[in-house]
């Protein structure tokens, strides 16, 4: 079974290298030197990486962040690409895929949807499967604040309701699954989708915050 963390792992540090450290990305006002020092601190810095989300340690790890950033970028680059630390339970090939598979794919298009001459991926088959099956496990928490029915579909008719029908209405959200994926996870402006549903609606989807944290 190919394990599309690790291809996806190794696509963003080959693109990375490709635009340049100092390139943008869709999470403004990361470029991609601090997007990839954001990668290696979460994966081999636990205590740092609880920063995204416990506040009092925010400080400290956006400290450690920019350090690791202002550093020389072919050696953070490399320790991207050699992957989880054998230590960490993501060096384990199913813990691997179920922690990054989905989180490579959504910064690899925070690279190259930044990009001026950006176009959209072909993913494989295989890979697309992947994608879906991490955003419907996620969609849930994704979708938390978007007090309407969602429904997520793709050109193949796959479709996967989030939140059951609502009296405020209920919206479908179609697109490629790549597409979906960005929108759920918030860089909705970079997202390919479309809407069914009442405008008012489709206005709650728009504006909800859309984000695990």
């Amino acid at each position: 079974m190919t394990n599309y963390a690790q291809t996806e792992r190794q696509a963003l540090c080959d693109t990375m290298e490709r635009v340049g450290p100092d390139a943008p990305t869709l999470c403004h006002p990361w470029r991609v030197r601090e997007l990839a020092a954001h990668l290696v601190i979460r994966e081999t810095r636990p205590d740092l990486a609880l920063g995204m989300f416990v506040g009092p340690l925010r400080g400290r790890m956006e400290r450690s962040l920019l350090s690791k950033a202002a550093g020389d970028f072919p050696t953070l680059l490399e320790a991207l690409r050699s992957g989880p630390p054998k230590w960490t339970p993501a060096a384990l090939s199913p813990v691997d895929q179920a922690l990054n598979t989905m989180e490579f794919f959504i910064h690899h298009e925070d690279v190259l949807r930044a990009q001026p001459d950006w176009t959209p991926r072909v993913l494989m088959p295989g890979q697309e499967l992947a994608i879906w099956g991490g955003l419907t496990t996620m969609a849930f928490l994704l979708y938390r604040r978007a007090d309407v029915g969602i429904i997520l579909e793709t050109p193949m008719l796959l479709r996967h309701a989030v939140r059951g029908p609502s009296a405020a209405g209920t919206v479908v959200v179609k697109g490629a699954v790549g597409d979906l994926a960005l929108f759920s996870y918030g860089r909705k402006s970079a997202a390919r989708v479309a809407f069914e549903g009442s405008p008012a609606a489709i206005d709650v989807v728009k504006k909800a915050g859309l984000s695990l944290g």
